[in-house]
């Protein structure tokens, strides 16, 4: 556990923490506002959120080499949380647009 100091490892809990109160708290905002759309964007968070414990995982064991392909993992856990999070946006915006009535709208 040498490997941060222990401010940054304040920093590092507190974060994933954070991330998962952001993922319950968009869910619950999904099913209180009856607009399932945003529960792909609580599922979109959890890639990314893999990929912060990844990075706490081996900073928790010294950064051993043994544990090299964490990093790896959490490299691609990063490509595709932003994927994913990318798709959520993209879900959520063309949910959220007024529908079209005629052709003339």
């Amino acid at each position: 556990m040498n490997a941060l100091s222990l401010p940054t490892w304040m920093i590092h809990v507190s974060s994933v923490i954070e991330w998962i109160a952001a993922m319950a708290l968009v869910g619950r905002y999904a099913q209180v506002s009856q607009r399932p759309h945003w529960q792909a964007l609580a599922w979109g968070m959890l890639p990314a959120l893999v990929s912060a414990l990844c990075a706490c995982t081996w900073h928790f064991f010294d950064n051993r080499e043994s544990l090299d392909w964490l990093v790896t993992l959490q490299a691609s856990m990063t490509v595709l949380g932003n994927c994913t999070l990318c798709l959520a946006a993209w879900w959520i915006w063309r949910q959220s647009r007024p529908t079209k009535i005629g052709p003339l709208d």
